[in-house]
């Protein structure tokens, strides 16, 4: 079996274990690219025929450490790279596919995570005065889907998705139905922004809370695209995201409470690792106690 056949038996089996989208895509990017470089370089693309010597050499090569442009990856990338290829060759090995795993050498670099790409709090306090202070549905809109993200971390997808039947005004909950890994959650959200969000609905009882004029549901790109623009309207002019505001309720909360476990709860991260990331921007108790 060549590798390209496998791929399509591995992401079916990454389907039914319900992996997201973003994450099945990213594996079969990393894997395509793989076996590009092992046909490129005249290599067997036979699995049987793959050693440790040829993932070896694959991580060693220009493909896998550097871009497109020639810019070196980032750490962090190369490391996802070898995740991709590492569950590839385990899934093929507890499948009975191939008889030797030949990633059993292969080993994550150690490195830090970047930080968060969060807004600072002056950032956020521009850019809700230039939401609120904006007229028109669209803005008013905007303004209630941005407060909701950044009031409860949730990622932009779970934020469209979400219908009005979804929300619990009286115990001040959002279940979430599209999450990252397909788990259904619960959210908790403020009074502010729940009143923020009657006042937005109206009249409605049901259907897409957010939508565009025409009363049907807001694509993710769509709100990435306004975003920017609004972004571009307050005068932030640095790289930023959807997601940043994700990142900036993590880390307001983190400065709040000081609890990773609490933030990694709030986040619905699996793993503390992943959420380890926001106590490293605090850096002023840091300095507290040393000066203490």
């Amino acid at each position: 079996m060549e590798i390209n056949e496998a791929l399509e038996k591995f992401t079916v089996q990454l389907e039914a274990n319900g992996r997201s989208q973003h994450t099945i895509s990213q594996y079969r990017r990393h894997i395509s690219l793989f076996s590009h470089w092992m046909a490129t370089n005249a290599h067997s693309e036979d699995l049987s025929k793959i050693s440790h010597e040829d993932i070896a050499a694959f991580f060693s090569s220009n493909t896998a450490k550097r871009r497109p442009d020639g810019r070196p990856k980032k750490p962090t990338s190369v490391n996802a790279l070898r995740t991709s290829i590492r569950c590839f060759f385990e899934y093929l090995h507890e499948s009975g596919i191939i008889a030797e795993d030949p990633t059993r050498l292969t080993r994550r670099a150690i490195c830090s995570p970047p930080p968060p790409h969060s807004l600072s709090d002056d950032e956020v306090q521009r850019l809700m005065e230039v939401l609120k202070e904006s007229e028109g549905f669209e803005a008013r809109r905007d303004h209630v889907l941005f407060r909701t993200m950044l009031g409860t971390g949730i990622r932009l997808g779970s934020a469209v998705a979400l219908n009005i039947e979804d929300i619990d005004f009286e115990n001040g909950v959002l279940w979430i139905h599209e999450t990252k890994g397909k788990r259904p959650e619960k959210v908790f959200i403020n009074t502010g922004d729940r009143l923020y969000i009657r006042n937005f609905i109206d009249a409605r009882t049901h259907g897409p809370l957010f939508t565009n004029l025409d009363g049907r549901r807001l694509s993710q790109r769509h709100v990435q695209r306004r975003f920017t623009q609004w972004l571009q309207k307050t005068g932030i002019t640095r790289k930023a995201s959807c997601h940043s505001l994700r990142h900036s309720f993590a880390v307001r909360l983190y400065q709040r409470t000081h609890d990773l476990f609490l933030v990694q709860q709030a986040l619905r991260h699996r793993s503390i690792t992943s959420t380890v990331v926001y106590s490293r921007v605090d850096d002023k108790r840091l300095r507290e106690a040393i000066e203490a």
